[in-house]
């Protein structure tokens, strides 16, 4: 598979970005040039990016209405989407591989009862579910988190238990069976494996979900709280500029679809080069 990799040129792109950007947000203390909290309202608000008539050296990106640098509030930013896309996803994948597992093999009443609560979730629409989540325990990160996580299970879920339903019926799980193998033996040790294809690729997926929710709850101002860097929170503070200062939306839009193209390409070849019937070349 890496030999694959490293022919198809698009994921090999986006893997790179996808370095830099974890390398940038882990290094965000060292790399940012100014406190991302520093403010001058008086002395430098709304100043432009270097590259455009009255800008400053020191100021790369421009500044905000606040006076802070907006470079620095987007590498810190960076760091916020990240940690909750991973922890998101891990909490998600966990929870939603497990009931998918339980509810596959095992069947019957678990497997009504698992899917039925699967459908009445899935009835509601997710941002409906989060502001009424959030508003009962709170915006913040912690918070955010426990949302996006919890509500993402259903879709691991639901693809595990597609899984596990015609490889339960197939001769070597039987033969486990017959050895007198434990249901945790035969569930962990020779199902999961055939399944964690199909989550890799689901996991990579909500990775890029997750993190447009984060942005898209923020900007609503029901994600991490101000003064805290996030990228949504940036947009939702520029948005009041964008005939005056242009580059408090455009950058952070274009650090947010630099980075969901880069998962959803990488996710795409993972895809093709797990799927059999594909040449694992990707797109």
């Amino acid at each position: 598979m890496t030999r694959r990799f490293w022919h198809a040129g698009p994921a090999v792109l986006a893997g790179l970005a996808l370095v830099v950007i974890f390398l940038v947000a882990a290094l965000a203390p060292v790399i940012a040039p100014h406190d991302p909290y520093d403010q001058d309202i008086l002395g430098r608000n709304l100043l432009p990016p270097t590259f455009l008539e009255g800008g400053r050296r020191a100021f790369v990106l421009g500044t905000d209405a606040l006076g802070r640098d907006l470079l620095s509030r987007l590498i810190h930013g960076a760091r916020t989407s990240l940690l909750v896309g991973v922890v998101a996803v891990a909490v998600s994948g966990t929870l939603g591989v497990g009931l998918g597992l339980v509810s596959g093999y095992y069947g019957g009443r678990i497997d009504r009862l698992l899917m039925r609560l699967a459908e009445v979730q899935l009835s509601f629409p997710f941002i409906l579910l989060a502001i009424a989540v959030i508003a009962v325990l709170g915006a913040g990160l912690r918070n955010i988190i426990l949302v996006l996580g919890v509500t993402g299970w259903v879709t691991y879920a639901r693809i595990v238990r597609g899984t596990v339903l015609p490889i339960k019926t197939l001769d070597f799980v039987s033969a486990a069976r017959a050895l007198g193998a434990p249901d945790r033996r035969i569930i962990f040790r020779h199902i999961l494996p055939n399944v964690m294809g199909s989550v890799a690729v689901l996991g990579t997926f909500s990775f890029a979900q997750v993190i447009l929710a984060e942005a898209g709850l923020s900007f609503l101002g029901l994600g991490v709280q101000p003064p805290a860097p996030t990228w949504g929170g940036t947009l939702a503070d520029g948005r009041l500029y964008l005939a005056t200062a242009w580059w408090l939306t455009v950058f952070p839009g274009l650090a947010i679809m630099v980075t969901v193209l880069a998962i959803n390409v990488l996710g795409d070849w993972l895809r093709d080069a797990l799927d059999p019937r594909s040449d694992g070349r990707g797109a």
